[in-house]
């Protein structure tokens, strides 16, 4: 007759399955009068918290879900106020180039101290410039009343 050693938990050619309950009977048998032998309160009382927990999940399942909903929503409202404003960035800007090739291709004789005076500004408390353009300012003020004669 041929002998069997234990290795890896077989003996005998029976393998034996590792399982994370009690591994003898009797303690299977104690955890379970335990179970069954809970009192009442107790489980009175895991009942009530899995209806209360049941009760909260559903509340913030819908709680998300019209959150998502009214991000959604402002979304989509950003979305168009941004389509809008550019659409009207796009006809200002349309409009000025089109005034800006219209003042170019004006080139009647007399109007270029207009033109300069348009493009400049000459208030300096409105200016927000860093750099100091007083001397600039004053140069083209005086050229303005004694142009060069050629």
């Amino acid at each position: 007759m041929k002998k069997m050693y234990a290795v890896d938990g077989a003996v005998n050619g029976d393998i034996h399955e590792e399982s994370n309950g009690p591994s003898d009977a009797y303690s299977a048998i104690s955890s379970a009068d335990r179970l069954q032998a809970e009192p009442e309160s107790l489980r009175k009382w895991r009942e009530e918290q899995r209806e209360r927990l049941e009760v909260l999940d559903a509340n913030s399942r819908k709680q998300e879900s019209e959150w998502k909903d009214k991000a959604k929503v402002e979304l989509e409202e950003w979305h168009t106020r941004q389509d809008e404003q550019l659409e009207k960035t796009k006809v200002n800007n349309r409009a000025a180039e089109e005034a800006m090739l219209s003042d170019m291709d004006e080139n009647n004789p007399g109007t270029e101290w207009e033109r300069v005076a348009r493009l400049c500004d000459f208030n300096p408390k409105s200016s927000k410039q860093a750099k100091d353009v007083s001397r600039m300012r004053s140069v083209l003020i005086s050229l303005k009343q004694a142009p060069l004669v050629r």
